[in-house]
């Protein structure tokens, strides 16, 4: 009798890491904004609590709640390699056309997630989702949640408050975010989004059906919509509230008082409504967590099993075989990295024709970080002046970009230069033309800026942004300014229309060139 020769066969795991290793390859472009999100200060709070919940996860998994079994071969389970491939091919989409950090960071957390899943028995990694989107939700969004949510929400909130006010019988006109009555203007501002109270009521309702033990299932998103439903009810009803005392009763001082307390109240009120959609939904018992565990140890007993025989008989055949599903989606995941399309880097043009100014000027050249960040950012010229119009001072800077990220809110700027923000206000030149006022420093300075392009101009960060969503790209001119002293806006007034004249002018100029 012969003895049997066994071939040999590396073990599963080793496709598995190849697995790995090719998603990892696929997000690393995401790293260095990965690490400043975990090591600067700035995001202190989302550490410290991403932290605690990776430590519930590794305890849950230590206590076998979510067995993860790399030593096996990656098993074809539809829901996770869903999620895993929106995660991939989102986030290639991103990057070619969005370019949203956040939004990125958020398809990587997602996808890895749906990875993992297929080593993980489907109930297993069902019941552990919610921890997953609790981990995923301590991801900074605050700032592009702001612009890429809050922007639609404050047009609608906007769009409601007008009807409301006209169906009472006062005239409002509505310009965007912005509500034009006959006792002065009310801008739905981005605190006044409701966003924050969509993301942290989220956050709650994922933390209490993981802390309840629940499923998330179809019923569980019918809780989910009626809390974003009545988070976004209780939002109306406060900027109703503080539209109609401030700027109707012409009563700022009681609007001030109303704006807390209403936000807190409505925002209890919905999560108390949530917590008891959640208790009614059908718990993970102890029984059923324990048929739960031994239909897992059969199922990986079985694969265990089945794996190690056909490696056995039939080598390195049988690896690629039992193996197949890994090593193909590292093929792919590995040819999608090809596919990666990068911001194009497009920096300051030497030849772009510089601004022509019907006032006096005096060029102020920008520093050397300032132009590598401008540069970096893809924006295509940068200009910054002082001038002189008849008794009033000041300097101002105009960038000019086909990207939103070369643009940027100018309070950050104020605030790194050292000037306190105080009181923001938005002033209508004209019904079309918009700008952002800001008081600095105790009125020591005054701050304006606005975005022009060819056809819009708007103080609207997000208004900004959201135009570079059309599928053919707009230029578009930040410009800001920096007086001294508080000035008055008749004063002003003809100076903002000739800038802003002569920005149209050399946008048009553009247009008429290409």
């Amino acid at each position: 009798m012969q003895p049997t020769i066994r071939k040999f066969s590396p073990p599963p795991i080793a496709g598995n890491l190849l697995l790995i290793s090719a998603w990892f390859w696929l997000f690393v472009p995401l790293f260095p904004y990965l690490e400043i999100i975990f090591t600067e200060e700035d995001f202190r709070t989302s550490q410290i609590v991403s932290l605690a919940i990776v430590a519930l996860l590794v305890r849950q998994w230590r206590m076998g709640k979510l067995p993860i079994h790399l030593n096996q071969p990656a098993q074809l389970r539809l829901a996770p390699l869903g999620v895993m491939l929106f995660g991939a091919v989102g986030f290639l989409l991103n990057e070619w056309q969005l370019d949203v950090n956040t939004l990125s960071s958020t398809l990587f957390a997602l996808g890895s997630y749906g990875l993992l899943g297929l080593w993980m028995a489907p109930r297993r990694w069902r019941h552990g989702l919610p921890a997953a989107l609790l981990l995923v939700g301590m991801l900074p969004y605050g700032h592009h949640m702001q612009t890429f949510i809050g922007y639609p929400m404050r047009i609608a909130t906007a769009a409601l408050v007008r009807d409301v006010l006209a169906g009472a019988g006062v005239t409002a006109v509505g310009i965007d975010t912005i509500l034009v009555l006959e006792n002065g203007v009310s801008h739905i501002d981005l605190p006044c989004s409701g966003v924050q109270s969509l993301w942290t009521g989220g956050l709650f309702l994922l933390a209490a059906t993981w802390l309840e033990e629940r499923r998330i299932g179809l019923r569980w998103l019918g809780v989910l919509l009626i809390l974003g439903v009545l988070l976004f009810v209780a939002n109306f009803v406060r900027v109703l509230a503080l539209v109609v005392a401030g700027s109707v009763a012409g009563l700022p001082l009681l609007a001030e008082m109303l704006h807390v307390p209403l936000g807190v109240l409505g925002f209890v009120l919905a999560c108390a409504v949530a917590l008891w959609g959640v208790r009614q939904l059908k718990p993970l018992t102890s029984v059923q967590a324990a048929h739960s565990r031994q239909r897992d140890a059969e199922e990986n007993s079985s694969a265990n099993a089945d794996a190690g025989t056909s490696v056995a008989q039939k080598g390195w055949l049988s690896y690629f075989v039992s193996n197949k599903l890994a090593i193909v989606l590292a093929c792919l995941l590995f040819a999608g990295s090809f596919f990666y399309t990068e911001r194009a880097q497009t920096g300051l043009q030497a030849e772009s024709t510089p601004f022509v100014f019907p006032f006096e000027t005096e060029p102020e050249p920008l520093t050397k970080w300032e132009r590598d960040w401008l540069t970096r950012d893809g924006a295509e010229s940068a200009e910054r002046h002082t001038f002189t119009y008849n008794d009033i001072n000041g300097s101002m800077i105009l960038v000019t970009s086909q990207t939103w990220r070369a643009h940027h809110k100018p309070e950050r700027c104020f605030e790194v230069y050292g000037l306190p923000l105080g009181e923001a206000q938005t002033m209508l030149v004209r019904p079309d033309f918009p700008l952002k006022v800001l008081d600095l420093d105790d009125g020591r300075y005054t701050a304006t800026y606005w975005f022009q392009s060819a056809e819009t101009t708007t103080d609207d960060y997000a208004t900004r942004i959201w135009a570079d969503i059309a599928p053919q790209r707009e230029r578009w001119v930040l410009v800001s300014m920096v007086f001294e002293g508080d000035l008055e806006s008749a004063e002003i007034a003809p100076f903002y229309e000739m800038l802003h004249k002569t920005v149209a002018n050399q946008l048009d100029t553009a247009v008429a060139s290409r």
